[in-house]
């Protein structure tokens, strides 16, 4: 069984708490899908309370911790605060569909240091801390997370966003592709073993920091889109940039390659 710190269980507790109001918002707009507007308007407001009770909780946990809740230009000048998106998936989430999570990373020293992806509707909760590996949490136990072990790229299944070229260069090697409209789900996905290669562009810091963590904490490789050296997985080009692939180290080469 995973040993789960204090600062995690506290964590995974703000997230849990800030999923109740949006679990109860999510039963409520398939009442507003007749509505041209309805859905957009009333997941904007979903968001915003989301966002304020996820701050509010772990302001409790690191009182003198920034927050990044937003697309930015630049990251927060002290050394320590918290990315968070009370919804990514905004898109699916306004439109009922299932495919969307809440997520928190807590950065240090320009490093990502403890993460969590959660999807209230499914009961997915994926948490890692630095060196401490990457786990599902379960019942009675949790399922620490492993990346597949795939090395035939023909074969791999894909997740990517809805961008042309990405789409494109995925489907030249393999006819798997997964476009979901939840980056942090699909690095989550990832870390489990559940999909093979992530490839995500023009993504801001908060729909990715979480799941960099649980990809590298369960034996995978983050790297930032157009490196030509894969070893460097340079994570605050990564982020600062919004174009990343994420894969196990088989892969790594042949997909930097492939979406150079």
């Amino acid at each position: 069984m995973a040993y789960l710190s204090p600062l995690l269980t506290l964590t995974i507790g703000a997230l849990k708490k800030a999923a109740i109001p949006l679990a109860r918002d999510f039963n409520e707009l398939e009442h507003l899908q007749t509505s041209v507007h309805g859905g957009e308007r009333f997941a904007q407001h979903s968001y915003e309370k989301v966002r304020n009770i996820l701050q509010e909780e772990l302001a409790k946990i690191k009182p003198n911790y920034a927050f990044v809740s937003e697309t930015v230009d630049s990251l927060p000048t002290n050394n320590s605060y918290f990315v968070i998106n009370a919804i990514d998936g905004m898109t699916n989430f306004a439109h009922g569909n299932t495919r969307f999570a809440l997520s928190v990373a807590m950065i240090e020293n320009n490093t990502v240091t403890l993460a969590a992806v959660y999807n209230p509707i499914t009961d997915e909760m994926f948490f890692a801390e630095k060196g401490a590996g990457a786990f599902k949490e379960g019942f009675r136990s949790h399922e620490r997370l492993r990346v597949a072990g795939r090395k035939n790229i023909e074969n791999a299944l894909f997740s990517t966003n809805a961008a042309a070229t990405l789409v494109q260069k995925a489907l030249s090697v393999s006819p798997n592709l997964n476009i979901s409209g939840c980056p942090a789900m699909d690095l989550a996905y990832v870390a489990a073993g559940k999909t093979d290669i992530a490839a995500i562009v023009d993504t801001p810091i908060i729909s990715m920091a979480a799941g960099i963590l649980l990809v590298k904490e369960a034996g995978g490789y983050v790297l930032a889109m157009g490196e030509k050296d894969v070893r460097s997985e340079d994570l605050l080009k990564a982020l600062s940039g919004g174009r990343i692939i994420a894969c196990n180290e088989a892969l790594r080469q042949k997909a930097a390659d492939l979406f150079a």
